[in-house]
């Protein structure tokens, strides 16, 4: 008897030890960081992030309870954003949620095992953060941006909201390969639309201002916004530059738009963090991020705003109209 109920103990011991182990790993308390490129009081930012714990708690995962979310913020900042990326690899996080190509690739000079989920990264194969799109490899995968031809539809939307438009200023980030891409697609659509390009600089606020006022003197000119995060962290100025001079404008994103901007071409960028949370989600359930393939955009949404279009006497095309997501009055 003694000897039966001796096994039988070793039996149920075997049993519920999975059991038991399988409780620890639902009850710990799991980590993700977030990594933004924008400053920490960014409202878009913080819009943003909302939506990624919005779709995290719908999904179980609610911070403070079973997850716990370390935020830092790059404010545009190269150097700190450097410093971030490896304050968040040494905390040996499950996963981070990292914005931005500008973040990413810092991420991965600092580690190649923790898990990278990215938003809005324009083009991760050439930048060397995927393998490839359908198989990303290694630790990292996320959601594509867009393809760089999009930059030629801004250049093509400039010439139909100002006809008279010859020439365009091309406010990029050389510094990142998605500037670099997508000034390349402009300059390459350029001769076809009859309308000459030139490169602005966004280093700082006063490489901005210097470069976009040095263009606006001359006539039939126009400005186009390439993405970056520099654009979102200098958006209000380039916005306000661009009405001082009376420079018809198209931009990357909706906000730039209702923040007073002409127009703008680009992807939900809400529905990326959407997205983004149940890739999170998927990986803390033990997937890897080398089996999740990159996603592209499946919704591009065009954003007018008629007040500025008058302010600047230009007449929308009702096509165009039409065809908008959003009109503002």
């Amino acid at each position: 008897m003694e000897r039966r109920a001796f096994i039988s103990g070793i039996t149920l011991g075997l049993l519920a030890a999975p059991i038991a182990a399988e409780a620890q790993q639902i009850d710990r308390v799991r980590r993700i960081g977030v990594f933004l490129s924008t400053a920490a009081d960014d409202p878009e930012s913080l819009a943003r992030v909302g939506a990624f714990r919005q779709r995290l708690q719908d999904l179980g995962w609610t911070d403070g309870r079973n997850v716990r979310i370390e935020y830092r913020w790059g404010s545009g900042d190269a150097g700190r954003i450097r410093k971030y990326a490896a304050e968040l690899a040494a905390l040996a996080p499950d996963v981070i949620l990292a914005q931005g190509s500008s973040t990413v690739g810092p991420l991965q000079q600092v580690t190649r095992s923790v898990a990278i989920v990215f938003v809005i990264v324009p083009d991760p194969v050439g930048a060397g953060f995927v393998a490839s799109l359908a198989r990303p490899g290694g630790n990292t995968t996320g959601f594509l941006m867009f393809e760089y031809d999009i930059s030629a539809k801004w250049l093509e939307l400039l010439k139909q909201i100002a006809p008279s438009v010859t020439q365009a200023a091309v406010l990029r980030d050389p510094a990142i390969t998605a500037g670099i891409g997508q000034w390349g697609a402009v300059q390459t659509a350029a001769p076809s639309f009859g309308v000459e390009v030139s490169p602005v600089g966004m280093r700082d606020a006063d490489e901005i201002e210097r470069g976009i006022t040095a263009f606006a003197h001359g006539s039939n000119r126009g400005l186009i916004v390439t993405a970056s995060p520099l654009a979102t962290v200098h958006r209000d100025l380039i916005i306000a530059l661009a009405a001082r001079h009376k420079l018809p404008a198209v931009y990357f994103e909706r906000y730039f738009v209702t923040a007073g901007g002409l127009i703008s071409y680009g992807p939900r960028i809400l529905d990326q963090y959407w997205q983004a949370a149940g890739y999170v989600d998927r990986i803390l359930k033990g997937e890897k991020p080398a089996d999740l393939p990159v996603q592209a955009p499946t919704k591009y949404e065009l954003v007018i705003n008629l007040k500025t279009a008058r302010t600047l006497r230009l007449t929308i095309p009702p096509s165009l109209l039409q065809r908008a997501d959003q009109v503002i009055e």
